[in-house]
């Protein structure tokens, strides 16, 4: 069995992903993971399939066809998981919107060798003052040879830099 990654986006609309999820069965795949969200007006997501080795090229022609539906997909092999060992820990972040938040959180988490997990964000208005805040939510995988309070010192100097509230949670 071949492991898949897929990745759609299209005009948002019901049955889309019924439309994917029949192009995987007829094929044979199994639909094993997937997140998936709607935002301006599109849909768009990432999903992992287990595919028999004989329907690969039939399960890409299928969804190549899709196109024509204004389904796009594109399909990666699945990779090999990571072998070092990481300390999952959880990052929240709060402050006034502006251009650059995520650039430079990011730059300063891959200079230390540490992965985006996951990625979630959203500007909203703050309840009193109506202003917009960028919120952010990430899993963190943060190898073990990196002491957790040089990460949590760096991130806070970056934080006060940002005027953002920045928080770190570990789940051990």
């Amino acid at each position: 069995m071949d492991h898949l990654v897929l990745t759609v986006i299209a005009q948002d609309q019901p049955g889309l992903v019924e439309r994917i999820a029949l192009c995987i069965s007829e094929q044979g795949g199994n639909w094993l993971e997937s997140r998936m969200a709607r935002m301006a007006g599109q849909f768009a997501g990432i999903l992992r399939v287990e595919v028999p080795r004989a329907a690969h090229a039939d399960l890409v022609a299928a969804l190549d066809g899709l196109q024509a539906q204004g389904i796009r997909v594109l399909v990666a092999p699945g990779g090999e998981a990571p072998t070092q060992a990481w300390q999952e820990i959880r990052l929240e972040l709060v402050g006034n919107d502006r251009p650059g938040i995520v650039r430079d959180i990011t730059r300063l988490l891959s200079s230390h060798g540490v992965n985006l997990e996951s990625l979630n964000t959203e500007v909203l208005p703050a309840p009193m003052s109506g202003e917009l805040l960028f919120r952010a939510e990430a899993l963190l995988a943060v190898p073990q040879s990196l002491a957790l309070e040089q990460l949590q010192s760096q991130l806070e100097t970056l934080a006060d830099d940002l005027m953002v509230e920045l928080k770190l949670h570990s789940d051990s």
